[in-house]
């Protein structure tokens, strides 16, 4: 794989790391993973603050997704760039018409461990080709995960690829974490996805920014790190948490948009 794909190493250990501990998010599957591979990881790739922040986002797209699908149980369900994330296995939603898309190579690892059913599909494309939006089935809304993905896009490409979504479904649920141009800016310096080679990210300036021309209407901004998951570490893990990981200066660097069609 390359360097883009091997950063799904990076979330996978996390998970795989407070599930272990019993906090925020339990991942059976990613603890299964982990346990079989132990993909090499160094630096900061592999600390428990970052850990704790991508559980929590992770966490944070778990419940949205499910309360999404609760609202619009007829819709297709559409996570793009999964990696290996177990995310259809951890809400066990067997009803809904689901398809992780990723890159070939990462859709040939995780096949690896995971099991196309019924309702559940890997679909190997990059998602800014709209070829595979053509082999899904005909449904009036789709559910759109965009996790850990929008920094390794530039702003037009998240614009054509939500161009593509309004014309295949004439409704949509987007929900994406995006880098700011500060935080872009600052990862040249230092970020954990340099120790796997990538060295390219992309921030969005504002919401509306991806407004533009795609269809989309900004809905709202969410918490990444909500306190209700911070109150899950403890004594001086949950001090230094809060005050650099969910504090000012992070909420600078990373924001989390909804957007509806």
């Amino acid at each position: 794989m390359n360097s883009v794909n091997k950063t799904l190493y990076i979330p996978l250990y996390g998970k795989a790391f407070v599930s272990k501990k019993g906090i925020i998010l339990k991942d059976q599957k990613a603890e299964e993973i982990w346990a079989r591979e132990a993909f090499p990881l160094k630096g900061k790739s592999k600390s428990k603050w970052l850990a704790y922040y991508m559980s929590m986002r992770s966490a944070v797209f778990d419940r949205w997704t499910k309360e999404k699908i609760a609202e619009f149980p007829n819709a297709v369900v559409l996570h793009l760039g999964c990696g290996l994330d177990s995310r259809v296995e951890r809400l066990g939603v067997d009803s809904a018409q689901w398809f992780d898309v990723d890159f070939p190579a990462v859709i040939e690892e995780r096949k690896r461990y995971y099991a196309e059913t019924e309702n559940y599909r890997m679909l190997s494309s990059d998602i800014k080709d709209e070829a595979f939006l053509e082999t899904l089935p005909n449904a009036e809304r789709a559910i759109v995960i965009l996790e850990g993905v929008s920094m390794y896009l530039t702003n037009k490409e998240l614009q054509d690829i939500f161009s593509k979504l309004s014309k295949r479904f004439s409704r949509l649920s987007v929900l994406v974490d995006c880098y700011t141009p500060f935080a872009a800016k600052m990862s040249k310096i230092k970020n954990p996805v340099n120790d796997v080679g990538v060295y390219s990210v992309y921030g969005v300036e504002t919401p509306k920014v991806l407004e533009r021309d795609t269809g989309l209407k900004f809905l709202q901004e969410r918490e990444l790190t909500p306190q209700y998951f911070i109150d899950e570490l403890k004594g001086f893990e949950k001090f230094i948490f809060q005050s650099l990981y969910a504090g000012k200066t992070a909420k600078k660097l990373y924001k989390l948009y909804e957007y509806e069609r």
